[in-house]
């Protein structure tokens, strides 16, 4: 298979990420001999950083089919070392086998997409050793400032909200000439608030290690995490969310 440079591109930027990502959570765990679930594994390149940092087994799953072709031949053509210790599969986490359970699950920059993240963080805990954890970093959060994911196409802070879901979608729909375009779950967007995640990972049965917001090294995360202290504001000025549950 041939590569595009797009995607090798893409692939590179998270090469380049995947430290920082962790460095966010205080540093990575110990893989070494751990089984890890990727969830949400896109190109694949943290799929490849936990094979390097010692985890015996890595499975990497996403929706995009076509990512994972480029991830499974990236893995092979550029990555021969890891590549008995890495799987990629096109597969939904609910179709994987329920007996197949892991140490770690990770999941980067997934959690603001899954429209059922309750079903989603369900599915995570039966494929979970007792003790088990996930560790998910995602954002940007829809109520902060670039909550649309670039879809508004404007640089004004906050103008998805301002312009409301039903005008946002509209937009896009007609920039897209796609007239299927609904909602924000078209878009694969959830519109989760930072309220709606707190509850949802409280009710999901699983024990929260840690929960950690506004995670940058950039200078203007500090003044958002200021203003983010003002219980009114805390919704709109919280970016990101880095948390870490334990299956008792």
């Amino acid at each position: 298979m041939e590569l595009k440079q797009s995607d090798l591109d893409y692939f590179a930027r998270g090469t380049w990420e995947n430290p920082r990502f962790w460095r966010r959570f205080g540093g990575p765990p110990d893989f070494t001999g751990q089984r890890v679930l990727d969830v949400g594994c896109g190109h694949g390149s943290m799929a490849i950083y936990l094979a390097r940092a010692g985890a015996a087994q890595v499975v990497g799953l996403d929706l995009n089919c076509q990512l994972i072709e480029f991830a499974s031949a990236n893995l092979i053509q550029h990555h021969p070392d890891v590549a008995h210790r890495v799987t990629f599969l096109c597969q939904d986490l609910k179709d994987y086998p329920e007996d197949q359970v892991f140490d770690i699950i990770v999941s980067k920059d997934t959690f603001e997409h899954i429209l059922d993240l309750p079903g989603m963080l369900a599915e995570m805990k039966k494929r979970l050793k007792p003790g088990g954890r996930i560790y998910a970093g995602f954002g940007p959060l829809y109520n902060s400032p670039l909550g649309d994911h670039g879809y508004s196409q404007s640089r004004i802070p906050w103008r998805h909200l301002m312009l409301g879901e039903e005008a946002l979608v509209a937009r896009v729909r007609a920039r897209w000439r796609r007239d299927d375009l609904r909602s924000l779950a078209d878009l694969g967007l959830n519109g989760l608030a930072l309220a709606d995640y707190e509850r949802i990972f409280a009710q999901s049965g699983l024990k929260i290690v840690a929960l950690m917001t506004n995670r940058s090294e950039k200078p203007l995360s500090r003044l958002f995490a200021q203003f983010a202290r003002v219980p009114f504001l805390r919704e709109y000025f919280t970016f990101n969310i880095y948390v870490v549950l334990e299956k008792p």
